[in-house]
């Protein structure tokens, strides 16, 4: 069981018997009540997002949750088909049970399979991916009067800000939870 101090952003617990991830926590605290925790909870079986406040003395259960690896195999459609890396056995999950983590998704990559009570219900691909620019437009300079950046097209088809010195066939590091670009790989 997890204390109210330890439900945090990232955290998988299990509510009513389906895991959630913590995508929002935020502590409050007035004057004469004691403290709550306001958080925004994602459903990793059928993405519904759910509000639910947690006060002091309150406790959540842990998602017993097991990871194995698979690799993407391809795409026909909305279905994405995987394999898993011990069993070979393949799988597939619809698009939207994936969301947004899609764009991020070539051939070949190794991503955690997460299983609920056996049950393959999410992925998860490494926090930062290496990919290679498909079209930039130019940077023009002295043009930093906004935001220094502007939007390139990756391999996949996602398209992401950069700094205005990233041009076509660069490779870059992003980081695939928030889809920020990190770094310029050499």
């Amino acid at each position: 069981m997890l204390d109210f101090s330890e439900i945090k952003l990232g955290k998988i617990i299990a509510i009513n018997d389906q895991p959630y991830k913590v995508v929002l926590a935020q502590h409050s605290k007035q004057a004469r009540s004691g403290a709550v925790l306001r958080t925004k909870l994602k459903n990793l079986i059928n993405g519904s997002v759910v509000e639910k406040t947690f006060s002091g003395s309150d406790k959540a259960e842990e998602a017993n949750l097991e990871t194995t690896k698979a690799s993407f195999l391809y795409s026909d459609g909305d279905n994405y088909n995987f394999m898993d890396q011990e069993s070979f056995e393949q799988f597939s999950f619809l698009k939207e049970d994936i969301g947004d983590q899609v764009q991020f998704l070539r051939e070949g990559t190794i991503v955690d399979i997460l299983k609920f009570n056996g049950k393959s219900v999410n992925i998860g691909l490494p926090t930062k991916m290496e990919f290679k620019v498909i079209t930039a437009p130019p940077g023009i300079k002295g043009d930093t009067a906004g935001s220094a950046t502007k939007l390139v097209t990756i391999e996949t088809g996602a398209q992401i800000k950069c700094p205005l010195f990233v041009n076509e066939g660069d490779t870059i590091r992003i980081n695939t939870e928030t889809g920020d670009y990190v770094e310029r790989v050499k």
